[in-house]
């Protein structure tokens, strides 16, 4: 149907949609992206016209056509963004995507950008069948890796991996990346996947360290608040944000939170009133309310004062 609709100057928009379809519906076969690569050598100017602004479908085709351009850190984050919203397809089995050219030409900053892509959607990727279908990823982090890149992109690619539940090899790529450089990054992603990992006391060692990088890390500090926080451990989790604050005094997010886990700790009124006035600053709003929940959670509040600041959790910033 995409060569009919596209035979004799016929419309190449709708044949486009009608190539990606094949494409969704079998990714590994070569028909499709052949059907492309014809098109791109015949009729460069009108694909190009089709491809300007690509939606989802278009786009399939846009990260060939960039291949075939030679351009593989478009072609590799385009496709990384088509997964990121539709992963129950397997796209990366493309045959381009496991080519050499492909392969020794993408940037290692681009990809592990075009990685992170496929979490953006919020889809769970931690999962048998969706590794499978990710396993060209993988096979590609691989190849990357053995080019020994930045810390920062071994980091970037671990914070995939671990999103797909590969720990482990999250773990490798940590280990990988200090060898190249020590980075507050690295620390911050080797926290996290212990933190998924539900070993809370080997995440909060990964933060220490990250804080000994880099003391005036403002927000480093603030993932190792909540990390006390979440171990109960309310008094760690002040001390942690007011040290924060003594780098970024104006934060909102580290000032609700020190005032939060005092509250926690103290069920002081003065400090639950300071959080109800910084609150509404915190436009995280998932943020917002795990901080109310647990200042309201402190002992021997006022209850007029405890229900002012659970009004506070209807608020959309």
């Amino acid at each position: 149907m995409a060569q009919v609709m596209a035979h004799c100057g016929g419309d190449l928009a709708e044949a486009v949609r009608y190539v990606v379809g094949a494409v969704a519906a079998e990714p590994a076969n070569p028909e499709p992206y052949a059907i492309v690569a014809q098109w791109w050598r015949d009729r460069p100017a009108e694909l190009a016209e089709v491809l300007r602004d690509p939606a989802l479908r278009e786009a399939v085709a846009q990260s060939y056509v960039s291949f075939l351009e030679g351009d593989a850190d478009a072609a590799a984050m385009m496709l990384g963004s088509v997964t990121g919203v539709q992963p129950d397809i397997a796209w990366a089995a493309a045959p381009w995507f496991s080519d050499e050219r492909f392969l020794g030409a993408v940037s290692a900053d681009a990809f592990a950008e075009a990685a992170l892509r496929t979490l953006d959607g919020g889809h769970d990727l931690d999962s048998a069948p969706m590794r499978q279908r990710l396993r060209p990823w993988f096979d590609a982090v691989d190849a990357v890796r053995a080019r020994r890149p930045s810390a920062d992109a071994l980091a970037k690619m671990a914070i995939f991996l671990r999103g797909c539940g590969l720990t482990d090899e999250s773990f490798a790529l940590c280990d990988q990346a200090d060898s190249v450089e020590r980075s507050v990054m690295t620390e911050v992603v080797r926290a996290g996947t212990w933190r998924k990992l539900g070993d809370l006391e080997q995440a909060a060692v990964a933060f220490e360290r990250a804080v000994e990088l880099d003391p005036p890390n403002w927000s480093v500090h603030l993932d190792l608040a909540d990390l006390h926080a979440a171990r109960g451990d309310f008094a760690a989790a002040v001390r942690s944000a007011e040290q924060g604050l003594t780098h970024e005094p104006s934060e909102p997010a580290l000032r609700a939170a020190a005032a939060a886990y005092r509250t926690r700790l103290t069920g002081s009124p003065d400090d639950l009133r300071a959080l109800v006035e910084v609150a509404p600053l915190v436009r995280n709003e998932p943020y917002r309310r795990m901080l109310i929940d647990q200042a309201c959670a402190g002992p021997g509040l006022p209850a007029g004062l405890v229900a002012e600041a659970r009004r506070l959790k209807l608020q959309v910033t």
